[in-house]
């Protein structure tokens, strides 16, 4: 039975190499790649645009497009609501997700204290296996 794997994405090299990753690595596996917009990415007051459909962000999908295409695969694409971290586990409890696969900056020392990292983030706080790609 196919496992349901979900990979964040948003527009940067980590969360392409991870998604590339979990086509190359998980040939069987249903992949699911979501795109958390926050309250300043959505706009003061707002609820952001994507909530109506992914068409509203396509910069973010087109690498999955074009990867889905490489690969010959499927991929859902989903965009949710919310702090990214939270945002991306809340929708683990919702889709019945079996493993996680995110791409991370690799951030260290003060820049890491400061702003965090949503991998490390997600891989604390998951109820499901979190694979972090470099």
């Amino acid at each position: 039975m196919a496992r349901q794997l979900l990979v964040p994405m948003d527009d940067s090299e980590p969360a392409r190499a991870a998604l590339e990753y979990a086509l190359e690595r998980f040939p069987d596996d249903e992949i699911t790649v979501v795109h958390a917009v926050d309250d300043l990415e959505a706009g003061y007051g707002g609820r952001p645009p994507a909530v109506a459909g992914e068409d509203s962000y396509p910069d973010v999908f087109d690498d999955v497009d074009r990867l889905a295409d490489e690969y010959g695969r499927r991929i859902e694409t989903r965009v949710v609501e919310g702090q990214p971290a939270t945002a991306i586990l809340e929708y683990v409890d919702e889709a019945g997700i079996d493993d996680i696969v995110i791409g991370s900056e690799g951030r260290s020392g003060v820049s890491r204290m400061l702003l965090g990292s949503v991998a490390e983030q997600v891989a604390r706080r998951s109820p499901v296996p979190v694979m972090i790609v470099p």
